[in-house]
This record gives structure tokens, sequence and C-alpha cells, in this order.
């Protein structure tokens, strides 16, 4: 699809509005490859990554998922340079509960005094005062759950942030979640061609519960030349990708894909998916093709 100068096309995915106050448009931006290789250290081409920055919101991005564990802190830091002070639409989503001892290496981490750090300097480097969505990245098996929420929660009554998220949890992690404290997102793996946490989405929409699929872009056989998704790419002139995410648009209200890049080129192409209209037929066919 041609990208049409001036226009703001993530408008075209429509809005939702996290924790009931936080209203974003649906198609955000995932901050994770602005880094080096294996998210770790510096990208290649820093000036290209606030150039990307910058751009997803002159396209009308007002959603930008990050974590504390890009670079480490290097995605923030360059939210930061790029597009603070802030507009008011804009909302930052952070996550802390990993560490990182090199790359590629990721390994949980909930004690309470971790992500208490974390967020003070999650807050630091993104220049916040308070942060909008602060999401516990993954559960730390090794600590109580109550422990982990509870200084989330307790954050959250000292105004540092706004509204609680988990990432990658099952139906039984978010409502045991849920008794500790009010949770507003999900952020679990889900693409067009990896859909086994179908059960977490429709706990999600029944809810109310913001569902941000991460790797939201990957349609791996489904991408194939002369593959299921060709015909359908051919009458939208848009790209298997385009496609992968306007299914994930008309897939559900509470969805909202954060397709990530360090490429101008490719973040233009990503948003421009926001405007392809999907028939029920061929929202059914893409669906089956899987």
């Amino acid at each position: 699809m041609a990208m049409t100068a001036g226009t703001q096309p993530a408008k075209a995915s429509g809005t939702y509005r996290i924790g009931g106050d936080l209203q974003v448009d649906r198609l955000g931006y995932g901050a994770m490859q602005l880094t080096g290789p294996g998210v770790w250290g510096d990208p290649k081409d820093p000036a290209e990554a606030v150039r990307v920055l910058r751009r997803a919101v002159e396209l009308g991005v007002t959603f930008i998922d990050t974590a504390d564990s890009y670079g480490p802190f290097v995605s923030e830091l360059l939210i930061r340079e790029a597009l603070h002070p802030y507009t008011d639409d804009l909302v930052i989503a952070t996550k802390a509960g990993f560490t990182r001892a090199g790359p590629g290496d990721w390994r949980p981490l909930g004690r309470p005094e971790y992500l208490r750090q974390q967020c003070e300097l999650s807050l630091r480097h993104l220049g916040l005062d308070c942060i909008p969505l602060y999401q516990l990245h993954r559960i730390d098996p090794t600590v109580p759950l109550e422990d982990q929420l509870g200084e989330l929660a307790l954050l959250k009554q000292e105004g540092k942030i706004r509204h609680v998220g988990l990432s990658e949890v099952t139906v039984e992690q978010v409502e045991a979640a849920r008794r500790i404290t009010p949770i507003v997102s999900v952020q679990n793996l889900y693409n067009l061609a990896d859909r086994h946490f179908e059960d977490v989405l429709e706990h999600c929409e029944r809810n109310d519960l913001a569902f941000i699929p991460w790797f939201p872009i990957a349609t791996g056989n489904l991408a194939r030349p002369g593959g299921p998704l060709d015909a359908i790419a051919a009458e939208h002139s848009a790209t298997p990708a385009q496609l992968a995410l306007a299914w994930l648009l008309r897939r559900s209200p509470v969805m909202l894909p954060i397709p990530g890049t360090s490429s101008v080129a490719h973040l233009e192409e990503n948003v421009a998916a926001a405007e392809v209209q999907l028939t029920d037929d061929e929202f059914e066919a893409l669906a089956k093709a899987t």
C-alpha cells in the first residue's frame, strides 16, 4: 500500500482505552529492535532509531511499548531523546522483571526491591513522573506472586505507575494477579501463525483487558510465494506482513499490535496495515490457512 504524505494511517486502526482512561490508537509500536544484536547495547545507527520513533508519532502512533531490559535501558533512553517532552496523547508502556547478563541472556527476577529499583530507573530514563502502563515482564517462579505484584501495587499507590500489566501469562495467572491488584493488560506471544494463547485473548475480551501481541507479524509458511496470503495481498495491494497485522486488528477490539522495526521504511509499511480492511471472507480464509 502506498503511503500518502502527511497522513496518519495509525488512526485507521481505531482506539482503545487501556484501564478505561488511557486512550490509544490500536496499532502501536514496539521498541525492542532499537538496540544492538541480541537486544543488547546501542543500535548500529542511533540516528535512524531516533528517526523511526519520531516518524511513528508523525504517522499517528500513540502507544509505544518498551522495557528496561531492551539494551538494557537503551530503548528507553532513545525514546526520551526522540520524543521528550511527550505529547499529551502519547502513552508509553515499559516493563521490568528480567535481568540481563549479555546478548540473548534473559533471566526472570521478581524480587520486590529489584522491581522498585527498575521502576525508579525507568522513570529517570524515560523522563516521566508516572509510567502510564508498567508491566511485569515475566512472573519469577522463585518469588511469591503476592510479593511481585504487591510491590507494583505499592508503586501505583505512590503515583509512580498508573496501571499494571502482565506478560506471557496463562488465564490462571491473570486471575491470580487480579486478586492482588487491578490488571489492565496482557502481553503474550500471538500472531496469525501462532495462536496458542487464544484462551488468554478470549479472557481479556470478557474482562476488557488490553491484549498486546508480541511478535505480531510472524507469518511463517503462510508468506511463502504462492501461499494462502498471496491472493488476498494482491487484492489489497498489500504485503503478507500488512495482512497479518490487519488480521490481528480485525480479530478483537482489545487487540493492540505493536510491530517493531529499526527502519523508517519498514515502519511506514507496518503502520499502513491499519488501512487494510479485510472482508469477512478474507478474515476467515486467513484464519483457516494456519
